[in-house]
């Protein structure tokens, strides 16, 4: 049974057993007397051991894993020996390539040496492979033509990880973070990089040619066997490369995929946040037209709480689908934290319970509806002729044509403000009293059976009867604090019978209705002079028809 250890590498703690702390031990030495004495030699060790701790944690899938000397061995092949880092592998032409080892994909980093503002231009560059020219071409176009790229640009800011270590940065570039990078990418930044590039050039060249004379003269006497090696594994490098072969296309589909997910994620949660700064600036400043969302606010809730709980509800479903985008195409992307994923789901399920709340409010300003009526006996007898009309009016029903649409805000000459719709019905029916009379129902909703009442009361509709003419309003009004109610008013002319009734041919829309009203007055009757009877109507002016 082996005695396992606790070690702090590079800031993160991990559990490894004896034998494989030794031999990593070992190694850690092993690279510090190779570059002892070198310039940057305590960058290149954190650097060092950084991705060393970067690959133990990929290795890592619970906190109580313990390391072994597989991980280790694993970690050493891909970082390499300590004197690996003099040898030229490109020279072992029919051995496995080692590169293709220890080759990294590129990770998206925020290249702060060659930025601007963040460096996220950079950094998107070299992840696509792009002159960072191009990208910030890209961000001016977003910035001045549909003004989205501020926003996003920020985004990314936060979420993209800078490239601090040796290592990130060459992540950063797709190269292969081995102990040679690791020490090549550090020497480049001091002054005297080129003497130190000579000694280590004229190195590798001796190094490389020995190396090369000896494996030379090894190749001609196991030449046979790698041939037979070769062809014993044709078959394991075939299926291999249908693997690898599909794997690029399963990786092309998800980098498709999470592009898609990015560009729907980020132009909902700017729309949104546009929308939600235009409604609630517009609702501050009084813009003409906005009063129609008061009017239609039944719940009373506030603009700003309203629109607010909106951009919750849609916007945080959305930045989840933008990070996944970001997961999918950064592999190293920095997460957001647990205490933020759960403070946005929990400010997601507020704004859900409370748009329900406020929907359920709505929805009971229409739970009752009321209506009040008013009589009227008009001076019309039997054999009497009565002319009814629609009043013209050019600023509330201008088309003269009935609607029941919630209504709309107009202002008196007082700049008072006021809904008016035009859901005006007129109906005609016989009665057998032997005077006409006018009945003007009014109807409205609410809460309350009480509210829904005098919204109805507070419906102000008129009309006026001379030399035995009926003008009707085609328009209803009422104040504006009654809100939308679905008003609407009934206008019933009963006439006795014998009467005669001339339609002018603008009430045609108004009173077109259905069968169950029983209205005497047919469309299309308009301008005819129609005898009131028992059973009917009788057109006395209609051509005759055989």
């Amino acid at each position: 049974m082996n005695k396992t250890i606790n070690i702090n590498l590079a800031g993160i703690f991990f559990h490894i057993d004896e034998d494989a702390y030794l031999k990593l031990q070992g190694y850690l030495e092993a690279i510090k007397r190779s570059f002892a004495g070198e310039p940057g030699e305590d960058e290149i060790l954190a650097d060092i051991e950084a991705r060393i701790a970067e690959l133990f944690t990929e290795r890592v899938t619970h906190d109580k894993q313990v390391i072994g000397l597989k991980e280790v061995d694993a970690i050493i092949v891909i970082m390499g020996q300590p004197e690996d880092y003099i040898v030229d592998d490109s020279m072992f032409t029919d051995a496995p390539n080692s590169q293709a080892k220890t080759a990294t994909s590129k990770k998206l980093f925020r290249d702060t040496e060659n930025s601007y503002i963040g460096g996220v231009a950079a950094g998107l560059g070299h992840y696509f492979g792009l002159d960072a020219v191009w990208i910030r071409l890209i961000w001016i176009l977003l910035i001045f033509g549909a003004g989205t790229g501020v926003l996003l640009y920020i985004l990314l800011w936060i979420l993209i990880p800078e490239a601090k270590s040796t290592a990130d940065k060459l992540s950063m570039k797709g190269e292969p973070i081995t102990i040679s990078n690791i020490e090549k990418k550090i020497k480049d930044g001091f002054d005297n990089v080129s003497d130190v590039a000579k000694n280590v050039s004229d190195t590798l060249s001796g190094t490389a040619k020995s190396v090369s004379d000896t494996v030379s003269d090894a190749a001609k006497h196991v030449n046979f066997k790698k041939k037979g090696q070769q062809v014993k594994s044709s078959s394991q490098k075939f299926f291999e490369a249908v693997g690898a072969v599909c794997l690029f296309c399963f990786n092309v589909i998800a980098k498709f995929i999470g592009v898609l997910l990015i560009i729907i994620g980020a132009s909902t949660l700017i729309s949104l946040l546009i929308g939600l700064l235009s409604v609630n600036v517009t609702d501050i400043v009084n813009i003409p037209g906005f009063e129609l969302l008061d009017a239609a606010n039944t719940a009373n809730t506030p603009i700003w709480l309203a629109s607010l709980l909106v951009f919750l509800s849609i916007g945080i479903p959305f930045f989840f689908i933008f990070y996944l985008g970001l997961k999918i195409l950064v592999t190293n992307l920095k997460s957001i934290g647990n205490i933020a994923k759960f403070s946005l789901l929990g400010l997601w399920l507020i704004a859900l319970i409370s748009l329900a709340v406020i929907g359920i409010k709505h929805a009971s300003e229409h739970a009752f509806d009321a209506q009040t009526v008013q009589q009227e006996t008009l001076p019309v007898k039997a054999l009497d002729t009565v002319f009814v009309k629609m009043a013209e009016n050019h600023t509330y029903n201008k088309k003269m044509k009935r609607s029941s649409q919630a209504g709309r805000i107009a202002y008196t000459n007082t700049n008072k403000q006021i809904i008016y719709n035009r859901n005006i019905r007129f109906i005609v029916k016989a009665t057998p009293d032997t005077t006409a009379y006018l009945t003007v129902e009014k109807q409205a909703e609410g809460s309350s059976l009480l509210l829904a009442k005098n919204r109805a009361e507070n419906i102000r509709y008129d009309y006026s009867f001379s030399q035995n003419t009926l003008l009707l309003n085609p328009f209803l009004t009422t104040d504006i604090d009654n809100k939308f109610s679905n008003q609407l008013v009934e206008v019933t002319l009963y006439l006795p019978e014998q009467t005669v009734l001339v339609a002018d041919n603008n009430t045609y829309s108004f009173h077109k209705n259905p069968g169950y009203y029983n209205d005497l007055l047919e469309n299309g009757m308009e301008g005819h002079y129609l005898k009131i009877t028992k059973n009917g109507i009788i057109c006395l002016d209609c051509p005759a028809t055989d």
